[in-house]
Parts: C-alpha cells; sequence; structure tokens
C-alpha cells in the first residue's frame, strides 16, 4: 500500500490562479456567490423559522419556585451597592490640576 503525498507545489499554484481565474469570469463567479448566499439563507431560515414552529414545546413537570433565600442575598447586593453609590456622590474629591 503506497501513501500518497500531498503536493503543496501545485496547491500552490492553484491559489495562486484562482483571483485571476475568479477575475476573468467575473458574471459566473457572482452567479455562484449569489446561488451559495442564497442557498445558506434558506438553510438559515428554515433552520431558526420554519423547524422551531414544527416543534412542540416541552413543558417541565415542575414549575420553577420562587426562592426567597437567593432573592434576599441579591436584595441585600443591590442595597449595598447603592449605598456605596449615594456615598461616592456625596464625597468631595480634590482637584489634581491645582
Amino acid at each position: 500500500m503506497q501513501i500518497r503525498r500531498i503536493k503543496f507545489k501545485k496547491i500552490k499554484d492553484f491559489l495562486k490562479k484562482l483571483p485571476k481565474t475568479l477575475g476573468e469570469r467575473a458574471f459566473l463567479t457572482f452567479l455562484a456567490l449569489l446561488l451559495i448566499a442564497l442557498i445558506l439563507g434558506g438553510l438559515i431560515f428554515y433552520k431558526y423559522s420554519i423547524s422551531i414552529d414544527k416543534e412542540e414545546p416541552t413543558i417541565s413537570e415542575k414549575p420553577p419556585q420562587f426562592e426567597e433565600k437567593t432573592y434576599q442575598t441579591v436584595l441585600k447586593t443591590w442595597q449595598e451597592k447603592e449605598k456605596r453609590f449615594e456615598e461616592a456622590d456625596s464625597k468631595t474629591y480634590p482637584d489634581p490640576f491645582r
């Protein structure tokens, strides 16, 4: 069994000639790129719009619970930040340019 080697020189030459070839056939290049963009746009539209409508929403058996303890910790943090914010407003700072 013989392993074929990748010929980087041929690939390099092809990539160097590609912009010139595409430029010579600008109209066909435009049509090909337009077709690719339309196909990709259609696939994305189908995935995020049409296929979502077909799916049935999953209903969880347990409804979400309000956690009072977590709410109190968040509320306490907000109050501390609000207090620091109000203290910073009343504090006078010296002018550094004097």
